[in-house]
């Protein structure tokens, strides 16, 4: 079979999308995914019989519903490539916005006392939110010690290979949100679960791990934990940056409010939708 011919009837028969029948190829054929200049170039080239068995089985597992990235392994978050798998939940760009706000609450020159900025991501999953503040500090040359905590060792396994394979520096510790945790920060950012229990969007995530999806009935319950266990662990002046629903910012503003942080404050994704809410601990 041609590869032309392989994507035109991966395409047709199984209903699959044109760039994600591309991207599976290349997978299948150890490429770089950034190469689909070189299947044009050669379309009719013969798939050799391993690589066409093999593309077959990714091409039927995408059309059963199994995530792009769970197939190559490899995604992209805020520049950085990241290797994931079904351990972990999948990195989404608007995540990028809790990033480039956490950007901002890091000052543009180091502390005067000499210390170094202390940082926390908490369920940080595939390592994406704390990798990329830890290369922001290193691109900046700014000083910063960057923990990132989860309670799936698993998860963290995936984690440290990331950071091991872009050579950023990242303490690794496994628990359950604040729970026993006695240092201070001056910035804690977290992706938590927000999604609540018998959301009909779930069903469309079933390939991606329950635990890093589901917070309760109304899906506030991690995010609610966090914000009361926060201000034992923030910094005078330190911020607190959280991603939740599209529907939540509201509830999470609140939450924040009571739990006597100030500058309470939401901010949006690319789609315009209320994707992050945090607050500043006062001093």
């Amino acid at each position: 079979m041609q590869i032309q011919q392989a994507i035109n009837t991966a395409c047709s028969s199984l209903g699959l999308d044109r760039r994600d029948a591309q991207l599976l190829l290349l997978h299948a054929l150890d490429r770089p995914l950034v190469d689909r200049a070189w299947l044009i170039a050669h379309d009719t080239d013969a798939l050799a019989t391993t690589a066409e068995l093999r593309y077959i089985e990714l091409a039927r597992r995408r059309a059963s519903g199994t995530p792009l990235p769970y197939l190559t392994g490899k995604i992209e978050f805020h520049g950085m490539p990241l290797q994931v798998d079904g351990r972990v939940l999948i990195p989404r760009p608007d995540t990028e916005t809790l990033v480039d706000w956490a950007l901002e609450c890091l000052p543009d020159t180091n502390p005067s006392d000499g210390r170094p900025r202390q940082i926390m991501d908490l369920g940080t999953g595939s390592g994406a939110v704390a990798l990329a503040l830890a290369r922001f500090l290193v691109q900046t040359g700014r000083s910063g010690d960057v923990h990132a905590l989860d309670v799936s060792p698993d998860a963290l396994a995936l984690a440290q290979a990331n950071a091991e394979r872009l050579d950023l520096r990242v303490q690794f510790m496994l628990g359950a949100w604040l729970t026993g945790i006695t240092a201070r920060y001056d910035l804690i950012v977290s992706n938590p679960p927000y999604i609540a229990e018998g959301d009909p969007h779930l069903a469309a995530l079933g390939h991606e791990p329950r635990l890093a999806l589901i917070s309760g009935p109304d899906g506030l319950d991690a995010i609610r934990t966090i914000i009361r266990q926060a201000p034992d662990n923030l910094r005078e002046g330190g911020w607190l940056l959280l991603e939740h629903g599209w529907d939540q910012a509201l509830a999470v503003r609140e939450l924040l409010a009571r739990a006597g942080l100030v500058e309470v404050q939401s901010r949006r994704d690319l789609a315009g939708i209320e994707r992050c809410s945090g607050g500043r601990w006062p001093g």
